[in-house]
């Protein structure tokens, strides 16, 4: 809803710079934009009544909830030792499931980025998608926006609105929990019982050396996995998880703390220095050997969600990709 439509004028209302900047930085998580401001990579020139187009100087802003008014400008400047490196992604290896004129659902092949970040700044799944409109026959006028992520070691479905209003509806769907989320996952082990439903709450480690490392707390948030097996296969089991909450690492968190931890996890296996020397490049041939897997075997297999255009069900399938097809010894 406008400002208007609020009796309000538009010179009244406030806006935090980070809510600002996520439109016109769509390649870039929220948090990564807040981490850019508090880095001190924003200046901000505010309006304010005495000054409605503001004072025409630049200021360095490191608050990300800093309120800014109509009329207020914005500068990013990013040093040249921390810009994105000059590549050009391809769009050719781009698989696509699903599009319309609203949006695209693309097959994410597991060790693929979906934004850039850290070290992996090039050839992500995003810039792939850019490079797909730019490259098309048919001129795309818009900024295709991911609807949410998966991890880069997580293969699967993507789903991607190709304008504001779609992406808008999407993401209502996705904060109501209309949006349908199955996940397979090939764990250690078999389970006593062919389905279940795991409630624990989720919040950050106190214990861990890793800092996005999350663990079963009384005190954490909701999260609820529905599960139930696929097929056993010898001392391992396909699994499917249905998600309800989308909590940071919900599925490989919940399936470790029952017992079956997913294959080649790093992190909520058998023990966080895996994930810790993969960080620092010091994996050896012999912890490959013990992981089984290069990734965590896990795999978003289907969505479900409304058409923003037409209101209907559509349904999404990526197929078990290969290197969870088969035992993994």
């Amino acid at each position: 809803m406008d400002a208007s439509a609020l009796g309000l004028k538009i010179e009244d209302v406030h806006l935090r710079l980070d809510a600002f900047l996520v439109p016109h930085l769509s390649w870039r998580s929220r948090s990564s934009i807040q981490h850019l401001i508090r880095e001190g990579f924003l200046l901000v020139d505010a309006s304010s009544p005495e000054f409605p187009k503001g004072r025409g100087e630049l200021v360095r802003e490191t608050r990300p909830g800093r309120k800014l008014k109509h009329g207020s400008r914005v500068t990013v400047i990013i040093p040249p030792e921390l810009r994105m490196p000059e590549t050009e992604a391809s769009g050719a290896d781009l698989v696509v499931l699903y599009e319309d004129d609203d949006l695209l659902v693309v097959d994410k092949p597991a060790l693929v980025a979906v934004h850039p970040s850290g070290r992996y700044m090039s050839d992500t799944l995003i810039q792939q998608v850019h490079a797909r409109f730019r490259d098309a026959e048919v001129p795309f006028d818009g900024a295709p926006r991911l609807c949410h992520r998966i991890d880069r070691e997580t293969s699967g479905l993507v789903l991607i609105a190709k304008n504001p209003i779609a992406h808008r509806h999407l993401m209502l769907q996705f904060e109501s929990r209309t949006v349908e989320k199955e996940y397979l996952a090939l764990v250690h082990g078999v389970p006593d019982w062919d389905e279940g439903s795991i409630t624990f709450a989720m919040g950050p480690s106190r214990s861990s050396e890793v800092r996005l490392k999350m663990s079963v707390r009384a005190d954490g948030s909701e999260a609820r996995t529905d599960w139930k097996v696929v097929e056993p296969r010898g001392e391992y089991c396909l699994i499917a998880c249905e998600l309800f909450t989308g909590r940071q690492h919900q599925i490989r968190l919940h399936l470790s703390a029952i017992g079956h931890p997913i294959v080649g996890d790093k992190l909520y296996g058998d023990s966080e220095e895996f994930f810790i020397k993969a960080a620092e490049g010091t994996l050896t041939e012999r912890d490959l050997e013990i992981l089984e897997l290069p990734r965590h075997a896990l795999h978003n297999h289907r969505l479900a969600f409304e058409s923003p255009s037409t209101g209907e069900r559509l349904e999404v399938r990526s197929p078990l990709p290969a290197d969870m097809s088969l035992d993994p010894r």
